[in-house]
């Protein structure tokens, strides 16, 4: 176990790592537009920025309460959310990598296998529905404004796709619970254990219908949240535009680097962020701009404390084993 566990985390913290130095000339634009940039808007971008690890957690909350009636205090809950973002984020697994740490996480925390995994599970349910319903209401938001291109409707329709595959695998998983596996698969050790682990969540957690609204809900306030970011980022510069425009510009960029093979995006999100608000009407100077504020706020401010709660996790892991 702490073989995988120091070669996953070590991986992650190398990606991100590699990303912030190849960029940081980010940093330094920011801290150029932080000097010009209202004040009121920009501290309303990092409460809605720390908001969206509250949402996770909450979720994660929810599952626990409804599985063991035990009430977790939200800040270790939010930690955890910190570093399985942060995770998603960079390696380019489809938002799938801190799924890997969430369970023995939350299990350091106190909650038993079978809970922690029913979280992982009902959370990626929540998180991919969310996600395609947000896909869909971009889509028909750039209809609304006449920007519905093919190329724009074959992304969304290739994500919708993955946000249908993978929750329908994660399900499936479940579903065989310990059946035997392939021999080719079964000398995997990290993929016995995941697999093994995956069929041990209480199925009447999954059946649970109103929990799984919940966990939805909490996943569409952080994408709600994060596009609400780039609102604030844009009017923190004194540019007003219509409240759809960054929902739009933000669900296309976070579905290109969801899909696409870059860690954390690096490149492809900017890129089809500013070009999406410049496409909607936004000075393809100020695209740029609130791009690059939003993308500190939601990737490179985190990294630092990132980093430090997957070192502790791995950390933590060396002591357990």
């Amino acid at each position: 176990m702490t073989s995988w566990r120091g070669w996953f985390t070590g991986l992650i913290i190398a990606a991100a790592l590699v990303g912030a130095v190849l960029h940081w000339g980010e940093l330094a634009n920011f801290v150029t537009l932080v000097r010009r940039a209202e004040p009121g808007w920009l501290i309303a971008a990092l409460l809605l920025q720390f908001s969206t690890y509250a949402a996770v957690a909450t979720g994660w909350r929810l599952v626990i309460i409804r599985s063991e009636g035990k009430r977790y205090r939200m800040m270790p809950l939010i930690r955890i959310a910190l570093s399985k973002l942060f995770a998603d984020q960079a390696l380019p697994t489809a938002g799938m990598g801190g799924n890997v740490l969430l369970v023995d996480q939350l299990m350091t925390l106190g909650a038993s296998r079978g809970t922690a995994v029913a979280a992982l599970l009902i959370s990626m349910l929540g998180f991919y529905v969310s996600y395609m319903l947000f896909a869909l209401v971009t889509l028909l938001l750039l209809w609304l404004h006449g920007h519905a291109t093919s190329l724009m409707v074959g992304l969304i329709t290739t994500f919708v796709l993955v946000a249908i595959a993978i929750p329908a695998l994660a399900l499936w998983l479940r579903a065989r619970g310990s059946m035997p596996l392939p021999p080719t698969i079964e000398n995997i050790r990290p993929i016995r254990r995941l697999l093994e682990t995956v069929g041990q969540a209480p199925a009447n957690l999954l059946r649970d219908r109103t929990l799984l609204l919940q966990l939805m809900m909490c996943n569409a306030a952080v994408f709600a949240a994060d596009s609400a970011t780039l609102y604030a980022c844009l009017r923190s510069l004194g540019i007003e535009s219509a409240p759809s425009t960054p929902l739009i510009a933000f669900i296309l960029a976070s579905i290109t680097a969801t899909l696409g093979p870059i860690p954390l995006g690096l490149g492809s999100f900017e890129l089809v962020s500013a070009s999406t608000l410049h496409l909607l009407g936004v000075s393809f100077e100020g695209a740029i701009a609130a791009t690059f504020m939003l993308r500190v706020l939601t990737l490179w401010l985190p990294l630092i404390p990132g980093v430090v709660l997957m070192r502790r996790f791995a950390a933590s892991g060396r002591g357990r084993s």
